[in-house]
């Protein structure tokens, strides 16, 4: 389990198809000691498994990870370029402060963001809003965006908007996000079950 509150960037250093997966490496200022071998962590929302680290070169450690078919099939993860940026978090602890939402790091959707609007220190990106997570996506509510905990603002029909903060801009890389990039979203896992209880009833 996740929080939504991204700890670190990294880059995508190389990324090369193994069998029927695609095995990914990754820089970053996580210490090496903190990335557990067959352990989570979350990539722009993916929760993958680290299959190996080690320390690179000016201080950064390079983990990989490996991304299935599925995950291909779903997520931005086949789009991970060389030199393509991560928000990354480390899994969540018992006792740990859960500062954003519970966050399970499995994509519901892909988005598009439709429109980008710089108000000075804050910026509000607009969404696609896809017909199969709709109903899950209501005001002031919360949603996962590329890994990132972030509050719905409104819901005008087919998209809905999030307003940034300037720390949010800052500590990930939200700031490099323009008009046409495609998002991870996760749904908020309470509104799940609320609507899957809602179908079912």
């Amino acid at each position: 389990m996740f929080t939504g509150i991204v700890t670190e960037i990294g880059s995508v250093i190389s990324n090369g198809q193994r069998n029927d997966v695609q095995r990914v490496a990754i820089a970053c200022k996580f210490k090496p000691e903190d990335l557990v071998i067959g352990g989570s962590i979350a990539c722009n929302g993916i929760c993958l498994t680290v299959v190996s680290h080690d320390g690179g070169e000016g201080g950064e450690t390079v983990f990989e990870v490996d991304a299935a078919p599925e995950t291909l099939n779903v997520t931005t993860a086949s789009e991970w370029d060389i030199g393509y940026r991560l928000n990354l978090e480390r899994p969540l602890k018992v006792g740990d402060e859960l500062s954003g939402h519970m966050v399970s790091g499995h994509v519901d959707a892909v988005v598009s963001i439709v429109d980008r609007e710089d108000l000075g220190e804050t910026t509000r990106f607009w969404f696609e809003l896809p017909k199969s997570v709709s109903g899950m996506i209501a005001p002031k509510g919360s949603v996962t965006l590329d890994g990132t905990s972030l509050t719905i603002n409104s819901v005008k029909e087919d998209r809905f908007d999030c307003l940034l903060i300037p720390h949010t801009l800052q500590a990930t890389i939200w700031n490099e996000r323009k008009k046409g990039d495609r998002i991870n979203l996760e749904v908020d896992l309470i509104a799940r079950y609320v609507a899957r209880l809602a179908e079912t009833a």
